[in-house]
């Protein structure tokens, strides 16, 4: 960013920077994992439907601290208050991820993930709601959900075909594969790998170059090549929290995680 950037918080690890037409949002739990908390994927997605408000950006680039995320932070203390609840508020809270994603997605403005580290679950879910995607050459992608009795939700299934097809997002998706970046580049996941560190200095050239286009321009056309690229997402993932509620109730799912936590292949049942 330019020395006029100016730095504001948006809540305990969500911080906003502004230069011209550019908008840089950075994620920060302040450790090695980035975790996508409770609390952090209510700001990441109240700000994105502030930013929805912004007529004065162009291009917003989203960012972690160090990694750009580990996906949903299982451990969090607000998670785990949220199981005693009824089904109905359960599914309530099952609201939050997809929303958050939807948020995003929704932005008339151009958005760039930049990725660095690992990506990971809810992380990939939220970068592939993004426009574009720039990663670190020892950066990965990787969706655990399947492997571990879950389902993969939050609307992301119709918008990872989009990107790399049917086939390989059932490699990436079911199988949980782990996708490094010059995989993804191949695969259309990511659409510029850097060196290690400079993904976020990548992906400012890219916003730089649409913030220079006329905005109002830009923002339609976007608008239009997403309408034909998703016609059918909403209509193909809007049961998928509903799926995630069963999976996550299920004997296998409890026997992924056990079997995770043991450290040994889990035998599942089909229960």
């Amino acid at each position: 960013m330019t020395a006029d950037a100016a730095i504001e918080r948006h809540g305990d690890y969500v911080s906003v920077e502004r230069a011209g037409r550019i908008v840089t949002v950075t994620y920060d739990r302040g450790d090695l994992l980035n975790a996508l908390s409770i609390q952090g994927m209510i700001e990441l997605k109240t700000l994105a439907q502030r930013l929805a408000e912004d007529a004065s950006s162009s291009v917003i680039v989203l960012k972690g601290a160090r990694v750009f995320s580990a996906g949903a932070d299982l451990k969090d203390p607000d998670r785990a208050k949220r199981g005693d609840a009824s089904l109905v508020a359960r599914r309530l809270h099952a609201k939050l991820g997809p929303d958050l994603c939807q948020a995003w997605a929704d932005l008339e403005q151009i958005t760039i993930a930049a990725v660095e580290g690992f990506c990971i679950g809810g992380g990939v879910a939220l970068a592939v709601a993004c426009d574009h995607r720039v990663a670190a050459s020892d950066a990965h992608f990787r969706l655990p959900e399947i492997p571990l009795g879950m389902n993969m939700s939050w609307r992301t299934n119709p918008r990872t075909v989009a990107l790399i097809g049917p086939s390989r997002a059932k490699q990436f998706t079911i199988l949980g594969k782990k996708l490094e970046a010059l995989q993804a580049l191949d695969w259309g996941m990511i659409d510029e790998m850097t060196a290690p560190g400079e993904a976020y200095t990548e992906a400012l050239k890219l916003a730089e170059a649409y913030a220079a286009l006329p905005p109002l321009a830009v923002r339609m056309t976007k608008q239009a090549i997403d309408a034909a690229t998703h016609p059918l997402g909403f209509t193909s993932s809007f049961m998928d929290r509903d799926q995630f509620l069963l999976a996550a109730g299920s004997e296998d799912q409890a026997e992924a995680i056990q079997a995770f936590l043991d450290k040994r292949s889990p035998k599942f049942s089909g229960d």
